[in-house]
């Protein structure tokens, strides 16, 4: 009877720990992606680490696949803290959401801009660098 207990104990055990391992090795993968993303459009990560936001059931392909979103925190230059969010299915990142600049209303356009009304114009922040 004591052997069935430490198998059952040892099997629930193992029940616990490979997810746990799994969500790990996800979200090292999800720091690299940030990284390279942060590289790519010159931002700076901040704290250099992601954390899991949420985890969703998705079609994509053709198929229900789980997809992870995790958050973090950048800065566009240096003196600001954005949010961002990856969104990883498997071990590809399926959705990117980054800081953007902020709109111009059309009430903040001087006299005679001379832009037709259908376009807003966008205007950095002071200081910004482009995203591109």
């Amino acid at each position: 009877m004591g052997q069935w207990t430490d198998l059952s104990l040892l099997l629930a055990l193992g029940a616990v720990i490979a997810p746990w391992l799994g969500l790990s090795r996800a979200r090292e993968r999800a720091t690299e992606e940030v990284r390279r993303q942060c590289v790519r459009h010159g931002l700076q990560l901040l704290d250099e680490t992601v954390g899991l936001r949420a985890v969703r059931l998705r079609r994509l392909g053709g198929r229900l696949r789980l997809e992870r979103c995790y958050g973090f925190e950048v800065s566009i230059d240096g003196d600001d803290r954005e949010s961002g969010q990856l969104w990883m299915a498997g071990r590809g990142m399926s959705g990117l959401s980054l800081p953007t600049v902020h709109l111009e209303t059309l009430d903040d356009r001087p006299a005679g801009h001379g832009l037709p009304d259908n376009v807003v114009p966008l205007r950095p922040r002071s200081g910004q660098r482009s995203l591109h």
